[in-house]
This record gives C-alpha cells, structure tokens and sequence, in this order.
C-alpha cells in the first residue's frame, strides 16, 4: 500500500471501531474509477448526528493529528474537519447530510486496498455528481476519466437526477452539461468501435 492507502486504512479501521458510515472520495476515488492521478490527502465523507456532532468530532481529532488549533470548531462552523492520519497524510473528513450524502454512503462499494484490507468507496457515478458541483478544471478533467474507463457501466439516471436536482438548488442550469458532453463523445466513440 502506498501512504494515501494507509492513510485510508487508518481511517476505516478507526471509523468503523466508532460505527461511523463513511465513504472515501475524491483522489483515491478517482483513481480506482477514472484515470490515475497524484493525490496527496484522503478525502473522506462520514454521516454524524446532525444534534450533536462534537462528542464524535473529538474522537476524531484526539485520534488523528488536527490541522488546526481549533480543529472540532472549524469543522462545526465548515463542515470538514482537518487531521493527519499518523503517517502525516492529511485527512479531510466532511461531515455529511442527510438526503444526498446518505444515498452516497449507501451506494459506495468496498475497494480491497490489498488482500485483507477494504475500504468504503464512492460510486463512480457519485463521484462524476462531486465533480460537477465543484467544477474546477481539474475535476472536469476526471469526469473524462471516470466516463471514458467507466463507459455505459455508469449508472447515467442516477447523475441525471441529481446534477438536476444540483443545478435547480445552486441556480446552475447547465450544470450536467459537463458531464453530458463527455456522455456523448463517450457514446460516439463507442459506437464508432461496434
């Protein structure tokens, strides 16, 4: 395993011991589903109790190593709570809600970092929807990634629906557009092969 990995595996052994949902996105994600790149973090998202979320937010962080000195309160103010696993890989834990991020966890599949060991991993077509909201370039780059390795595998109803329903709550209409684009260039060159 490579440090990200161990990072991950740090993070699932010790999620799981306090029976937190969790489900690992973004780098380590995209590089099981799209095309390989570098990462330097874990990105995670967990489901805590949305009354009282501290007491698990502690745990969390007298784990791990905090980012930040007021660590817990930045994550109750922004939603992510900055730490380092114990191999200095930082971890960014989002704190998830319900509706969408439920069905995240729900729909993630296990990933076997090596004989033994498995992870929680996003879908591919959740992390497509991920990418879209944040629209950066690089995650443009990897929805190609992950529709091209992925091809006509993906679920497409279920991106639909909820970059639809993205788009209507953040009033960007076009935002599937990025992923219809590359939906269709998929679906040309696939065809061009048959």
């Amino acid at each position: 395993m490579n440090e990200q990995e161990r990072a991950a595996w740090e993070l699932h052994v010790f999620l799981t011991r306090l029976g937190v949902p969790y489900a690992i996105i973004g780098g380590l994600a995209v590089r099981q589903w799209g095309e390989p790149r570098f990462t330097q973090d874990v990105d995670a998202t967990v489901m805590l109790p949305l009354e009282d979320p501290v007491p698990i937010l502690r745990e969390i962080a007298g784990h791990f190593s905090p980012r930040l000195p007021d660590a817990v309160d930045f994550a109750c103010r922004n939603r992510v709570l900055l730490v380092r696993a114990s191999n200095g890989v930082p971890l960014d834990i989002s704190m998830g809600l319900p509706g969408y991020e439920e069905e995240v966890i729900a729909r993630a599949v296990d990933w076997e970092l090596e004989p033994g060991k498995v992870v929680r991993l996003c879908s591919a077509e959740d992390l497509i929807i991920h990418k879209a909201v944040a629209a950066r370039p690089q995650d443009l780059r990897d929805i190609e990634g992950i529709v091209y390795r992925q091809g006509p595998a993906l679920d497409a109803a279920t991106v639909r629906r909820w970059l639809g329903a993205f788009a209507e709550v953040l009033a960007q209409p076009d935002l599937s557009e990025c992923f219809e684009a590359v939906w269709r260039k998929m679906l040309k060159f696939r065809s061009r092969d048959t």
